[in-house]
């Protein structure tokens, strides 16, 4: 029988965990905007998995906490993910996790050989896989990313991320809605999420200074460094994401 859910504030414990093969398409961007989704309603939790460019530990407002002791003899060893889900088996509310490119398969082939979604679920804790698609150079490798999920992730568990700042995700005429892929896909689907592409000289310029510095939304509208107008434009960026998250009923 499945352990009895306490959650916060009425919400069901959840699991979000942050997968792509292809490295430096916005993971990090998705987990902490996750983050910053889920505590204005419950407590949160972050993690990050990235042995080499841990990028959600550097925002000191997340309070990620690192797991950099996944290395053993020079490749990642897969009982060091034990303590991880050990924390995501504990606790109230939302937990991101954030995977680097080199945790990708070895972190995927763990969750499936232990059966961990199960196990996660059977302890009341909803599992959701968010996945970054990018558009331009990125985009064939980033869908391989999420044929590779797909294939093996659990119905009703992948949340999709189009990155639109290399470029839209398409094909010729065909809209990502048309890939074979994703009507393939489609019992696995929740919904996806377009982080679309803004004016680079402004929205876009506002958001990558926001990144440099590892702030939050609320952070960075609320610091000198921005002006009024820029704060203005990162509220516009905020709402439309949080609204699209809203829309999935995570």
């Amino acid at each position: 029988m499945p352990k009895e859910t306490n959650a916060t504030n009425g919400h069901r414990p959840s699991v979000h965990v942050v997968l792509q093969a292809k490295g430096g398409v916005g993971k990090s961007f998705v987990a902490a905007i996750l983050a910053q989704y889920f505590r204005r309603q419950r407590a949160v939790r972050c993690f990050d998995t990235d042995p080499g460019n841990a990028t959600l530990a550097q925002y000191r407002g997340l309070a990620a906490e690192h797991l950099g002791d996944l290395i053993r003899a020079g490749v990642i060893s897969q009982k060091r993910f034990d303590p991880l889900i050990e924390k995501l088996l504990s606790g109230d509310g939302a937990s991101i996790v954030d995977t680097g490119a080199s945790t990708f398969l070895p972190f995927w082939n763990y969750v499936l050989e232990n059966e961990i979604q199960p196990l996660l679920e059977s302890q009341g804790r909803q599992v959701y896989i968010h996945c970054v698609v990018a558009g331009g150079q990125a985009m064939t490798d980033t869908l391989n990313g999420l044929d590779r999920l797909s294939q093996t992730a659990r119905p009703r568990s992948l949340v999709i991320w189009l990155n639109e700042f290399f470029g839209e995700v398409r094909d010729g005429n065909r809209s990502f809605e048309d890939f074979k892929l994703v009507q393939d896909l489609a019992p696995k689907l929740v919904g996806s999420v377009v982080i679309r592409k803004r004016n680079a000289d402004t929205f876009e310029d506002d958001v990558q200074q926001m990144l440099r510095a590892r702030l939050t939304f609320d952070e960075a509208i609320a610091a000198e460094d921005f002006s009024l107008v820029s704060k203005q434009r990162l509220q516009i960026v905020r709402r439309e994401l949080f609204e699209q998250l809203d829309g999935l009923g995570l």
